[in-house]
């Protein structure tokens, strides 16, 4: 008989604790899975929105320059002012985004099982 096996019928809750620790990594796993994405995809939205923002306004701000007598502008740095805090913010945002280390999800889970695996194989007969 496989000492796997034996160790199921003579205590079995060796192997519901080791159940329920492979139950909690896997939580954990997940859990910092989804916290990646999360943070991804609301610093990948900020970028978006920040870099549409900044193109709307670079827009107003060429027509406001086109339509308006040089002599009349008070503050012409302004034109390059507004449109440019969004545009720095979409940058920082998506490059911040692209940063974002992408660790193999469940990697630890499957060292674990790798790690049982092999312990099961050196105990086979």
């Amino acid at each position: 008989m496989h000492p796997f096996f034996k160790l199921m019928v003579d205590r079995p809750a060796v192997i519901t604790d080791h159940v329920e620790a492979y139950a909690s990594l896997a939580t954990l796993e997940l859990s910092g899975a989804v916290r990646q994405i999360r943070v991804r995809a609301l610093k990948t939205a900020i970028a978006l929105s920040c870099a549409a923002a900044a193109a709307v306004l670079a827009g107003v701000a060429v027509m406001l320059w086109a339509v308006t007598p040089a002599e009349h502008l008070q503050a012409p740095w302004v034109l390059w002012l507004v449109p440019g805090l969004p545009a720095i913010v979409a940058v920082w945002c998506g490059l911040s985004a692209q940063a974002i280390n992408d660790v193999p999800a469940f990697s630890a889970l499957r060292d674990q099982v790798r790690a049982d695996i092999d312990m099961l194989r050196e105990v086979s007969p």
